[in-house]
C-alpha cells in the first residue's frame, strides 16, 4: 500500500452529471421539483421527491433501474481501477446520497475500489419508502462552516479522514472535485497534497479567484481522459518522491502503465 489517499467528489466528477437531478428528470418529477425548489433546502427537497415517487406507486427497484442508466466515462473508471491497483486508498466524499452512489458504482463494477463513502445516509422505512437524511443533523449540532451547505461540511470530513490516515501512515492527499462544496476541503489540504478541480466549474473558479488561499498544488482537468492522465501522473510523482526519500529508485507501477508529462496546469 502507498501513503496516498485519493478523495473523489461524485456528481460531475465520477459521473458527468448530477445523480439527484437525473432521478428528478428521468422519473418525471420536474414539475414538483420546480415548485418546491425555492421553498425547501436541497437535502429535504430530495427526500420529498422520493416521497412523491412512493405516493405514485413507484418502487425502489424502479429507482435502481433509473440509476443504472447513469453513465461513467470509461477513462474515469480506468483511473479509479489503476489508482486502486497501485495501492492508493480511495474514498468518496459527496453531498449526493448513499443509495444513489452505491447503486451506480456497483452497476459499473466500481464499488469494491472504495474503502469508504462519506455522504448523506439513506434507509427504507416501514412502508417501503426510500428516505434520504442529512449527513449531519444540523438541528442538533450545526457544523458552523459558512462555506458549506447546512447538512455537510466536507472540510470537517477531510479533517476526520486525515486524522485517521495519519495513524495508519498515510500522509499524501489528492482531492478531485468540481463544486462549490469542494472548496472548503481544498482549503484543508496542505503542502505536499494536490487538488484537482474540474476546469470552468465552481471549484476551479473559486480557486482562480484567490489561488493564494490554497496550500496544495493545483492541477486542473476537463474530461475523463484528462482526469486519468492527471491522476496517474500525480501518483507517479508522489511515488518517485517517496522512493527518493526512502533511498530507492524503483519505477512506479503506475508509470509503467500510463505516463503523462503534461498532465495538467495550475488554473
Amino acid at each position: 500500500m502507498t501513503g496516498i489517499v485519493v478523495l473523489f467528489d461524485f456528481d460531475r466528477t465520477i459521473i458527468d452529471g448530477d445523480s439527484d437531478k437525473w432521478v428528478v428528470v428521468e422519473m418525471g418529477l420536474t414539475q414538483s421539483f420546480q415548485q418546491l425548489r425555492s421553498i425547501l433546502p436541497w437535502n429535504t427537497l430530495m427526500d420529498r421527491m422520493l416521497h412523491e415517487l412512493h405516493s405514485q406507486g413507484r418502487t425502489i427497484e424502479e429507482i435502481e433501474e433509473c440509476l443504472k442508466r447513469v453513465a461513467i466515462n470509461p477513462r474515469i473508471a480506468a483511473a479509479i481501477k489503476a489508482a486502486h491497483d497501485f495501492g492508493c486508498d480511495l474514498k468518496v466524499v459527496s453531498d449526493a446520497n448513499n443509495f444513489y452512489i452505491e447503486t451506480i458504482l456497483k452497476h459499473h463494477g466500481l464499488s469494491g475500489f472504495f474503502s469508504e463513502i462519506y455522504t448523506n445516509p439513506t434507509s427504507v422505512d416501514e412502508v417501503g419508502r426510500l428516505r434520504i437524511f442529512p449527513y449531519r443533523d444540523f438541528t442538533l449540532a450545526p457544523h458552523g462552516c459558512s462555506l458549506c451547505p447546512y447538512n455537510m461540511c466536507k472540510g470537517l470530513v477531510i479533517e476526520q479522514i486525515r486524522a485517521a490516515a495519519s495513524e495508519n501512515g498515510k500522509k499524501r492527499f489528492i482531492y478531485v472535485g468540481d463544486g462549490k462544496g469542494d472548496f472548503c476541503p481544498s482549503l484543508k489540504l496542505g503542502h505536499g497534497d494536490y487538488v484537482m478541480p474540474r476546469k470552468n466549474y465552481p471549484l476551479w473558479n473559486l480557486i482562480c479567484g484567490d489561488p493564494m488561499l490554497i496550500k496544495a498544488q493545483v492541477l486542473e482537468w476537463s474530461d475523463g481522459e484528462e482526469l486519468e492522465k492527471v491522476l496517474l501522473h500525480l501518483i507517479d510523482t508522489i511515488s518517485i518522491e517517496e522512493n527518493i526519500s526512502n533511498g530507492t529508485s524503483t519505477q512506479s507501477k503506475s508509470s509503467q502503465s500510463q505516463v503523462s508529462e503534461n498532465a495538467g496546469s495550475h488554473p
